[in-house]
């Protein structure tokens, strides 16, 4: 059988009439930027997370951007996150002049370290923006708290967890700013580039607003410096339509990751899920020794795997002389050098999960 690592073939023919039912009624009413599904999919991811605000955007990158300008982030400005990340977290901050500020992740967990975040704190910090990496939420609470205590906003980067829970509430829903990505391969995701950004602040929820619409209060009045963000209304409507299952892909990822737990205890370590959240596993990853040639066996039986991410933030050559680094980032480095991603959608079957575990077993005992 040919294992794909995101099976996204095999969604669209699950959600076929209704992705191309959606995608022809845009094409027949013709309203393709902020057309009636824009604020269709607005209410619903509302409704979803429980925000008060849902305000969609033309990517997660953006989405990020914008809570930032929204807050009015100047240069020299310091905003908090972690180095193991995808570069979108960091680059945001650089563009509007600020300094991403880096702590150490858990080793087990991938996620920001809540407990070396109040050392890293100055009389420049901002915002503290943890990443929900691999699908799963950090330490929301302890966060939200260190923000209380000296004044900050807390911006969940939840590219890649939306559709997870923390405490019983959800992703994107946890802080005063949660942003999401709907790009392809994400938890929901639509067919290019697509984002949102949640909050139930009424004054940011305004101002994110104007922002994405280059600025605008109403037509060519312009009272913020603005972008071109707007979600295009035909990948809002393929949302709308995977949204129809977006409960069951859930069930089913929380069943995937359990079983691959399962199936990998004593023969490999994995990222660590916390007792009190879920993770929707946007990725399921795994700690390895000899990665480059675990990957090339685990290829050779057909087996596709990747790395999210070799290289942490504060050592990549645009970023290393435009952040500070806070009291050295040790697992982040070590991390960095040890994960592998394997296969996962909602719609892998058991036998193939099956076949990953077991070649992976084999590779690990066997890597050159």
């Amino acid at each position: 059988m040919t294992i794909q690592f995101i099976d996204l073939k095999a969604q669209y023919q699950a959600l076929k009439n209704s992705i191309d039912a959606r995608i022809h009624k845009v094409l027949d009413h013709g309203q393709y930027i902020m057309g009636p599904e824009v604020a269709e999919l607005e209410g619903k991811l509302v409704e979803y997370t429980g925000a008060k605000h849902c305000i969609t955007v033309a990517s997660g990158t953006e989405a990020l951007l914008i809570a930032l300008m929204a807050m009015g982030i100047k240069p020299g400005d310091e905003i908090i996150t972690t180095p193991f990340t995808f570069v979108a977290t960091a680059e945001v901050i650089v563009l509007l002049g600020a300094v991403p500020v880096f702590v150490d992740i858990e080793a087990d967990t991938c996620n920001i370290d809540a407990s070396k975040i109040e050392a890293a704190i100055t009389a420049k910090t901002r915002a503290i923006m943890p990443v929900s990496l691999y699908g799963q939420p950090a330490d929301m609470d302890e966060i939200n708290a260190i923000a209380a205590r000296h004044n900050l906003v807390v911006i969940e980067d939840a590219a890649q967890s939306f559709g997870a829970e923390y405490k019983g509430r959800k992703s994107c829903n946890l802080s005063t700013i949660g942003c999401t990505s709907f790009f392809p391969s994400k938890p929901l995701g639509c067919y290019g580039d697509g984002g949102a950004i949640f909050s139930s602040d009424d004054e940011l929820a305004k101002a994110m607003r104007e922002i994405r619409v280059h600025g605008q209060e109403r037509r060519y009045f312009h009272t913020r410096i603005g972008v071109g963000g707007r979600m295009d209304t035909l990948q809002c409507a393929i949302v709308l339509a995977k949204l129809e299952r977006f409960d069951w892909e859930v069930e089913q990822r929380l069943k995937l990751g359990a079983r691959y737990n399962e199936m990998l205890a004593g023969k490999v370590s994995t990222v660590t899920q916390r007792p009190d959240r879920t993770s929707v596993f946007a990725q399921y990853t795994v700690f390895v020794e000899n990665r480059e040639q675990v990957q090339e066996k685990l290829k050779a039986a057909g087996v596709p795997t990747a790395v999210h991410y070799p290289v942490p933030l504060h050592l990549q050559p645009a970023y290393k002389d435009h952040c500070r680094v806070n009291a050295g980032v040790p697992s982040a480095e070590e991390m960095s050098a040890r994960v592998m991603s394997l296969p996962m959608s909602a719609d892998l079957t058991e036998d193939p999960q099956t076949e990953i575990s077991d070649a992976l077993a084999v590779a690990i005992d066997n890597p050159i």
